[in-house]
């Protein structure tokens, strides 16, 4: 079986090839033991990090000699970045690994209570890089998986996050997030006359790339249900216009101007038709435009702010924000429009939801007495939790497999924002450092 995949260097359409014969290949080498036993419950409460090994690649003619330990310290940053594994410092290691092509030494790997190891080959020929891997059970003695990809050089980055997503994969039984990206708004300058330009990077925060110059204000990127297309705002020529780019080829076109929108479109799931809110007179209102016909249909009709809404993956119902209550809570109703049911009860008002990927759980910004929280309840409007407070916090954005939320944070003062990502435990929060001051991100479905 041969697949293809895109590739994610300098955003180019170069191919990257997983071949299917040579992952069978690799299996051969599998011990003879019992069954293997590694696997991460993620939908545990308390998950325990999986004590992982993930030494240098083997590197074998290549122009790069580092190529080998590149590649393994993104995976291993990837895996601890997830919360859910915890990579064993190298200068532990006693067997060093100089062939994959053997059975690891299982006591050496048992001796510094390592469960899961990786180990790795990069091989170039003819200007392209081979890169194959194994993950092995370390307690049952076993190989867990194995594969190698081909490709240029340069997409090495590219490819230690597709094997940090089947790592992730093979032991959490869930898909992985880590060969995605983030498009967000770059601030840089004084605060009083700060240019803003949209901004393209991987999940960890390497390889930006500006998509626009600051020549004028952009707002609130969103991207489609492929991982190629975004839409944003702009504020040029006085009425904000909504945009459509192509960030593979730099291209876009003006989907249509709107007097009174103050957030970007959400697309539906199948990419055809986008929803927002129109703000006439002090309301607020619904609508969803099909791109391909630009026909405009009214969902809600009310003399209220409805704003903010986002479409279940489904692309059956619609939650959204709304003050019908007398403060702002979270409401859903069906995608055509109709009755809205309201989900959140709780003190405080609640903006900004996001329905995650999965299906089961709605993310919200929640402010409470000058606090702003991150949270998340379920579907139904049950389960309410804060992940997080601080201030400010807000635009919650979903990682492709629903187990991760990036969202921004803006302290004031002289200070700017910054993005961070927070679990769905809460108990694993970290910044991720961009070059600039970071707003308004929005997550890329998987690459793949």
């Amino acid at each position: 079986m041969i697949e293809s995949f895109p590739t994610a260097s300098r955003l180019s359409r170069r191919r990257l090839i997983l071949l299917g014969a040579g992952a069978a290949a690799l299996a051969g080498l599998s011990s003879r033991r019992a069954a293997a036993v590694l696997k991460l419950d993620v939908t545990q409460g308390n998950v325990q990090p999986v004590p992982i090994a993930v030494p240098d690649f083997v590197t074998v003619a290549t122009r790069d000699p580092a190529a080998g330990r590149n590649v393994s310290q993104i995976i291993a940053a990837n895996l601890q970045r997830s919360g859910l594994f915890a990579p064993i410092n190298p200068a532990a290691y006693i067997e060093k690994i100089s062939t994959i092509d053997a059975v690891p030494r299982f006591p050496d790997w048992r001796q510094i209570n390592a469960q899961a190891l990786v180990t790795g080959r990069i091989t170039e020929s003819e200007g392209r890089y081979k890169v194959e891997f194994r993950l092995w059970d370390v307690f049952a003695g076993q190989q867990l998986q194995g594969q190698q990809y081909t490709t240029t050089p340069d997409n090495w980055r590219r490819i230690a996050h597709i094997i940090s997503d089947a790592v992730y994969e093979r032991i959490t039984g869930e898909k992985g997030y880590f060969d995605s990206r983030i498009v967000f708004v770059d601030e840089s300058g004084p605060k009083e006359r700060r240019i803003k330009r949209l901004a393209l990077m991987d999940q960890d925060g390497a390889n930006v790339r500006y998509l626009t110059r600051g020549d004028d204000l952009v707002l609130t990127p969103r991207f489609s249900s492929s991982a190629d297309t975004i839409t944003y705002m702009s504020y040029g020529q006085g009425d904000p216009r909504v945009y459509l780019m192509n960030i593979e080829t730099g291209q876009r076109e003006i989907v249509s101007n709107f007097p009174g929108m103050s957030f970007s479109p959400r697309f539906s799931p199948d990419g055809q038709r986008v929803i927002f809110s129109l703000q006439r007179g002090g309301n607020s209102n619904l609508f969803v435009m099909d791109l391909r016909s630009k026909a405009t249909t009214r969902l809600t009709d009310t003399q209220v702010i409805d704003t903010a809404p986002s479409y279940s993956p489904d692309g059956t119902r619609i939650c959204f924000e709304s003050d019908r209550g007398g403060k702002q809570q979270i409401y859903v109703m069906a995608a055509g429009g109709g009755e809205a049911q309201r989900l959140s009860f709780g003190d405080g008002a609640y903006s900004t939801p996001v329905w995650s990927p999965r299906g089961d759980l709605i993310a919200f910004t929640k402010q409470t007495e000058g606090k702003f929280a991150i949270g998340i309840m379920r579907a139904d409007g049950s389960g309410e939790r804060i992940l997080t407070e601080g201030y400010h916090n807000e635009g919650p954005t979903w990682s492709p497999n629903g187990r991760v939320i990036m969202f921004f944070r803006d302290p004031g003062g002289s200070s700017g924002p910054a993005l961070y990502t927070v679990d769905l435990t809460g108990r694993n929060e970290q910044v991720l450092k961009t070059p600039s001051y970071a707003s308004d991100p929005s997550w890329s479905p998987l690459l793949q």
